[in-house]
């Protein structure tokens, strides 16, 4: 009997609290339905939609999300939002609303936009004379603020006509980027190039240049870097400030001389002359005449390093020895790239006989595309070495950014002297009568 008495007021008990919970659930859902978040929408015309809060219930806040990348807070109940689709597309439109201890509630509804306001389409015609040479017309309908040209490595804004100069055998994109209140529209077409541009040379203007025909080094157009540290190559000269480079008869000269005959860091003094934040470029060629030191620890170099090294370091910022020099190599000129996929003594590149490097001047240079480095030596079709990674990528092909110069003497280092330092050889010259470089002129 006791039992039973309990079972009872248990029973009695979890009715009661049934009941509590079934009446806060019943309140809650009134709550709900008086809390209720909506919207109507119509168009305009067929890009344009007017969105209108029809939101009910206690709240005091909205937020509208348009699809479109366009977002809006607002306490404004009663005002309308006219939004812009140039593109079309289904676009998910949401509203969310709060009441003043946070709580929310959302509604989604899809806008479907049948057509874009702009048409994007261009011609591309070739050249009467030169089958390289593509004229391209922007033929877009429908309103726009602003057009870009896309091909190669370059981009022409804000022009309805313009010539895309293709000098390689191959398939080209050029892309047309048409773009209205902040919405990019893009065509495209593939153009394929039969043959190589015989006059691609012939094509290019000298665009910059240091003659050094002036009475002293151009601080305009180089700088001169300092310091006995090696320069990650155990070298042993000290950099000076301009005290090892001199004008002289219209030729720069840099000389290493010898400081002391113990072969240590600072035993010698040289010059290590960029055009680094002057003076960068990407693509053309590049062309340095130049007459060489010589002598066992001697190493000379005309070389390029890429404008981003303080960002990304080496030899993520890439490497072109357009020059190099061992003086105990005598007659021989090395051309090579460094890369993160190949850097130090895993460089690619290539060795030339030269036999008369030390005695005379001779033209080094490279052609420089998006496409391949070729490197010569006095003419440009006297090629010595071509770079040119079928699938290029980061790391093998840093060279899709601007590069600087670099002219500089070393003595000794990991290279330079790994036969040892001939001290009787000082002091020791490498004479550059120009740097050049000329690029495209479409």
């Amino acid at each position: 009997m006791h039992l039973t008495i309990l079972n009872l007021s248990f029973i009695k008990r979890t009715l009661s609290l049934m009941f509590i919970l079934w009446s806060f659930g019943s309140c809650q859902k009134e709550d709900d339905e008086a809390f209720k978040a909506d919207f109507e929408y119509e168009f305009i015309d067929e890009n344009r939609v007017v969105f209108t809060n029809t939101s009910e219930g206690n709240y005091n806040s909205l937020i509208w999300n348009f699809g479109n990348g366009e977002k809006i807070t607002t306490q404004d109940k009663n005002k309308s939002h006219e939004v812009f689709y140039p593109k079309s597309g289904e676009y998910n439109v949401d509203l969310n609303i709060y009441n003043d201890v946070g709580e929310n509630n959302k509604i989604r509804k899809t806008v479907s936009i049948e057509n874009d306001v702009v048409e994007v389409s261009f011609t591309a015609e070739p050249d009467a004379e030169n089958q390289n040479l593509y004229h391209l017309t922007n033929t877009t309908t429908g309103g726009y603020d602003s057009i870009r040209w896309q091909f190669r490595y370059k981009t022409i804004e804000n022009t309805d006509e313009t010539v895309a100069y293709l000098p390689f055998k191959g398939t080209y994109k050029v892309e047309l980027q048409v773009t209205m209140e902040n919405v990019t529209f893009t065509g495209s077409q593939n153009i394929t190039i039969a043959e190589d541009d015989p006059d691609y040379l012939s094509n290019m203007d000298l665009v910059w240049s240091d003659e050094f025909d002036a009475s002293e080094v151009n601080t305009d157009n180089w700088t001169f870097e300092t310091g006995a540290t090696g320069w990650g190559n155990n070298e042993l000269q000290d950099y000076t400030d301009g005290g090892n480079a001199e004008i002289a008869d219209e030729k720069l000269v840099i000389t290493a001389r010898k400081v002391n005959e113990s072969k240590t860091p600072g035993s010698y003094t040289s010059s290590r002359m960029v055009t680094l934040d002057k003076h960068d470029f990407l693509y053309g060629r590049m062309e340095i005449r130049a007459k060489l030191p010589s002598g066992t620890g001697i190493w000379p170099a005309i070389w390029m390093l890429g404008s981003n090294i303080t960002e990304v370091s080496w030899p993520a910022c890439g490497e072109i020895d357009i020059m190099e020099y061992v003086g105990y190599q005598p007659n021989t000129v090395h051309s090579t790239v460094h890369t993160p996929a190949g850097y130090g003594a895993d460089g690619k590149g290539n060795s030339t006989s030269l036999p008369t490097a030390e005695e005379e001047f001779h033209n080094y240079g490279i052609i420089w595309t998006e496409e391949f480095i070729r490197f010569y030596i006095d003419d440009p079709n006297n090629i010595r070495f071509t770079y040119a990674p079928s699938n290029k990528n980061d790391e093998n092909w840093p060279f899709d950014k601007p590069q600087f110069f670099i002219l500089n003497i070393a003595v000794g280092g990991n290279w330079g002297g790994a036969q040892g330092i001939d001290n009787s050889i000082f002091p020791q010259k490498m004479e550059v009568d120009y740097v050049r470089v000329f690029q495209e002129i479409y």
